[in-house]
């Protein structure tokens, strides 16, 4: 199997409080969905691949990672919707959950998105023993600003002024890489830290509890879950968060993996089970004392998560 062909999964962060150290150098996290691309310049084909390893290139046709670099590589990045200088999670959202190719293309156009790329893994033969600086350098010797491509930056020092200055700019945080680290292929490692303004966590979707009033026809909360021990664990449920569009696109795609059998035993009557197959990110204040969320909102179905990956780190 050639480079081109491979399924890779990209290494990820660890959680962590602001922090300044001159062995590392801080990026903006841009939260969106984490994309490597296979770019082969020779043969002028592209790939681009999601965490789950499915591939997402129709998805995207503005994206033009070719015309951005020199040299056939694999890079490692987000793609993002920006929206008065924010990335947008509603938007990117849009994006994500549409196959028609002619609505692909209308969207494409009304609603682009930027390819982030803040790391190389292969060129000219696999970097990812090479130290992160040195994939830096490579990084900015092979790939140019164009085709809505562009490079990360990125900062020494003051990491706790950077994580502030995000925070300020409403940005979701910060993440902290050290220097000579090297890139560990689908391992999450603390050489890579997310520093997150708010708590977040990633839940799978197990069930939903019929709404009232103007949503009477979709649904009033979603059942979330994360995996402990290899088994589900109920942690609450979200009642807030999702507009009209969504509630509606949604209920349909839960009407279609319904199962009879519950996945745990609950206080709330007249929930709708369904297949562990959706992953939803929400925003919390904290664990109550039974490990429940508090005060939860949904924020984005997570298409680049697999349901198993949900666990409380």
């Amino acid at each position: 199997m050639s480079w081109f062909d491979k399924k890779i999964k990209p290494m990820l962060a660890v959680r962590s409080k602001p922090f300044s150290s001159e062995d590392h150098i801080y990026e903006v996290k841009w939260d969106g969905t984490r994309c490597l691309a296979f770019a082969d310049v020779e043969n002028k084909r592209l790939r681009l691949q999601n965490r789950r390893l499915f591939d997402i290139t129709q998805r995207y046709p503005e994206l033009k990672v070719l015309e951005a670099v020199e040299r056939s590589a694999i890079l490692d990045g987000e793609i993002v919707v920006i929206n008065d200088g924010k990335p947008s999670f509603p938007l990117l959202q849009k994006r994500e959950h549409v196959d028609s190719k002619f609505k692909i293309e209308i969207l494409s156009k009304t609603i682009p998105a930027v390819y982030i790329v803040f790391d190389v893994l292969y060129c000219d033969g696999w970097v990812v023993d090479l130290e992160l600086m040195e994939r830096k350098k490579i990084l900015s010797e092979i790939l140019h600003n164009r085709g809505r491509v562009v490079m990360a930056e990125w900062l020494e020092g003051n990491g706790e002024e950077l994580y502030r200055r995000a925070v300020e700019m409403g940005l979701e945080g910060i993440v902290a890489k050290k220097k000579d680290g090297k890139y560990l292929i689908g391992k999450r490692s603390n050489l890579w830290k997310k520093i997150k303004k708010r708590n977040t966590l990633d839940c799978v979707i197990v069930g939903w509890i019929g709404g009232e009033g103007e949503r009477a026809e979709t649904f009033g909360s979603l059942v979330l879950a994360v995996y402990e021990n290899g088994k589900l664990r109920h942690v609450g449920n979200v009642g807030t968060g999702f507009d009209s569009e969504f509630l509606t696109w949604f209920s349909k795609k839960l009407r279609e993996i319904e199962v009879e059998k519950p996945h745990f035993d609950i206080e709330t009557k007249n929930v709708h089970w369904v297949k562990p197959k959706y992953v939803c990110e929400v925003e919390f204040l904290e664990f109550t004392e039974d490990g429940k969320l508090r005060a939860p909102v949904f924020l984005r179905l997570r298409e680049d998560k697999s349901p198993e990956e949900c666990k409380i780190d």
